[in-house]
């Protein structure tokens, strides 16, 4: 997801202290910790194809496109890609 502005509220996530991080949205870190800490990231890429088509109507081949060509990169599944 990207970070920033969204529907008018914030979507960073937060660390343990409470403060926002500018790394991870809240969808998938609060309080310092991943909120699915055993997702993978072929779950990942799914879900998020499946959010963009449902809720943000983009097609399913360019919700493919972007969550294959974004989230692999994130520091949270790029290290796991090495």
């Amino acid at each position: 997801m990207p970070l920033g502005i969204f529907e008018g509220q914030d979507n960073f996530g937060t660390n343990s202290d409470g403060a926002k991080t500018q790394e991870y949205c809240m969808f998938c870190y609060k309080d310092g910790v991943f909120t699915n800490p055993n997702l993978t990231l072929d779950e990942m890429i799914n879900m998020s194809v499946q959010f963009m088509t449902s809720e943000l109507n983009f097609s399913e081949q360019r919700a493919k496109e972007m969550s294959n060509s974004v989230i692999p990169n994130l520091r949270r599944w790029k290290d796991l890609c090495l």
